[in-house]
């Protein structure tokens, strides 16, 4: 008893930091989630009324929250292969043995994921810019007419992948990096005795071994890319024609713009169940795959 008691005094402090910062918040805005409070309750409490999963039930109800959540599954499901796709290939080359200055590409390669994201995106508006931008200019030398990348609804989620996948592929490559670094080198021997191509040893060695890496980097990945809100916040403003509009962004919008607080966390709450389903896939299919 002396040491579970010595074991919850140490731990108590992170508790309390978690129970206030955390569980306190959480379920102050799942309560709010099943209120109307808006402008007026801001104003009045009395003016709060209780609706149960009226939120909920009408958020099904409302076009725009089927849009938003069409273009976040569009850019996830478009953004998240990409991203670990160009991770994987740019961690290949950096723990490949004929590569040079690999501490200098490394950090070079890791820069966009420590830049302040507002700042990034405000440069890539303009190298997309339909007038302007370096972009349309370097395609002009090419014979092909300016795209409007941010102005048209068939280019304009495209192009916030591309910027997404290029802001935040460095951090799937440090991790990726340390997955290769670990995999022995005697299964790579083996396999070239065997006279396995380096196809085959990238299917029947590296990808195995990174198994569990791929899940994690997965997970991660998947989580953050629901989470779509400042690259259309910054770049389009949800436009054009809503075809930017993420489940995050409408929250927002919501929240903040007409002040629908109890809309606007029931939104956050199902967001939460969405990737909570979906995360819960992949480690299903992590198990079965034995990546765990």
């Amino acid at each position: 008893m002396r040491a579970s008691l010595a074991g919850w005094m140490f731990a108590a402090p992170a508790l309390i930091v978690l129970g206030v910062f955390f569980a306190v918040p959480v379920a102050s805005a799942l309560l709010l989630s099943l209120t109307d409070f808006d402008l007026y309750a801001l104003a009045d409490l009395d003016n709060l009324r209780f609706v149960a999963l009226g939120n909920y039930a009408e958020l099904l109800r409302t076009p725009l929250f089927w849009k938003a959540l069409g273009n976040t599954v569009y850019f996830v499901v478009v953004g998240v292969p990409l991203s670990i796709g160009v991770s994987l290939g740019v961690a290949m080359l950096l723990n490949a043995k004929v590569a040079r200055f690999k501490p200098l590409f490394r950090t070079a390669l890791f820069a966009p994921v420590v830049t302040t994201l507002v700042a990034v995106a405000v440069i890539w508006r303009y190298l997309f810019h339909t007038s302007y931008g370096l972009v349309n200019w370097a395609l002009g030398h090419l014979g092909v007419a300016p795209v409007d990348w941010l102005g048209d609804p068939r280019w304009a989620m495209p192009t916030i992948i591309l910027f997404a996948v290029w802001k935040n592929f460095g951090y799937n490559m440090v991790i990726f990096l340390a997955g290769l670094q670990a995999i022995p080198q005697d299964l790579y021997e083996a396999a070239r005795i065997d006279g396995a191509s380096r196809w085959r040893q990238f299917l029947h060695v590296t990808l195995p071994m990174l198994g569990p890496v791929l899940l994690v980097v997965a997970v991660i990945t998947v989580s953050g890319y629901f989470q779509l809100f400042a690259e259309p916040y910054v770049m389009t403003r949800g436009d054009p024609l809503q075809s930017t509009v993420s489940v995050l962004y409408f929250m927002y919008e919501e929240g903040f713009m007409w002040w629908n607080l109890g809309r606007a966390s029931a939104v956050a709450f199902m967001l939460f169940v969405i990737i909570l389903a979906v995360t819960t896939l992949l480690l299903r299919f992590g198990r079965r795959r034995g990546a765990l």
